[in-house]
């Protein structure tokens, strides 16, 4: 396992400085651990098996979800833990912890440098800490409940746009090559009519919704998303003063897949009035 850079190691003490949790510590120094097992792994041999259509999970994923895992068990052994690729604890636990290992699991196989660890802690069923880290930019992004969102320890909010025709537009596409793919194409075509400044799919959910909460995106939308894709992101929107909710505005399940949509607040009922018709078709 690569060794963290002081750069790495700096942001991460000001992101942590920043909050006053009783699991900030162990949120961050867990999240470290499988930034740094996935920095080993990339662009490296990895060994990969097909889940899906375009779907797949790798070493690196196993050995980042690993080493979060047992950092989280050896400090917290009585929290429930949720994660992509094995645990599936009760999501009802007073104490869960929800992870991504790698959120980007495709940019990271094509050696493109944006992808994540993505980790949620949640305390009788509401978001309490979320980080979201990116190996190989360095960057990290976090958020406490009631204490605001960071990132590298400075506090950020979500964008002042009050119009589509103003907005910067993130999107992802769900694994199915059917239905759902053409309802999200069908709601970039919607989005476009509305002149929306642009639209990027840039393959990582968790930093999508990082960069609504730092105001680089003013919505972010995908058709059926996983808990741990979102898990910390809510959190980072919600305390930059951004809105999240499924796509007819309703609360995101964390037992259940969910069709997502996060915006600065000021958008959001605009994008629910695109987005609902699209996804009640689903």
């Amino acid at each position: 396992m690569r060794e963290a850079s002081p750069l790495f190691v700096e942001r991460r003490d000001l992101t942590l400085k920043q909050f006053a949790h009783p699991f900030a510590r162990l949120a961050i120094d867990s999240a470290m651990l499988g930034a740094l097992a996935l920095r080993a792994h990339f662009l490296g041999s990895l060994k990969i098996e097909t889940k899906g259509i375009a779907n797949f999970v790798s070493s690196a994923d196993l050995a980042a979800e690993a080493a979060v895992v047992q950092s989280i068990q050896k400090h917290a052994p009585e929290h429930a833990i949720i994660s992509e690729e094995s645990h599936r604890d009760q999501v009802d636990a007073e104490h869960v912890w929800i992870i991504d290992p790698l959120d980007g699991t495709s940019n990271f196989l094509h050696g493109i440098p944006h992808f994540a660890v993505s980790i949620g802690y949640f305390h009788r069923g509401l978001p309490s800490f979320g980080v979201i880290c990116n190996p190989v930019t360095e960057d990290w992004y976090a958020a406490a409940q009631g204490q605001g969102a960071w990132h590298n320890g400075q506090r950020v909010h979500v964008s002042t746009a009050s119009e589509l025709n103003q907005a910067m537009i993130a999107c992802g596409f769900y694994y199915d090559r059917g239905r759902m793919m053409q309802a999200t194409l069908d709601t970039l075509a919607s989005l476009y009519q509305s002149e929306i400044h642009g639209m990027r799919r840039i393959g990582a959910a968790a930093l999508d919704l990082a960069y609504v909460a730092c105001g680089q995106f003013e919505a972010f939308f995908e058709y059926r998303l996983s808990p741990w894709d979102y898990a910390a992101g809510m959190l980072l929107v919600s305390e930059a003063g951004g809105r999240i909710s499924d796509c007819f505005g309703h609360p995101l399940s964390l037992a259940n897949m969910s069709s997502v949509c996060a915006t600065n607040g000021h958008l959001h009922d605009a994008m629910l009035t695109v987005l609902s018709p699209h996804a009640r078709s689903l």
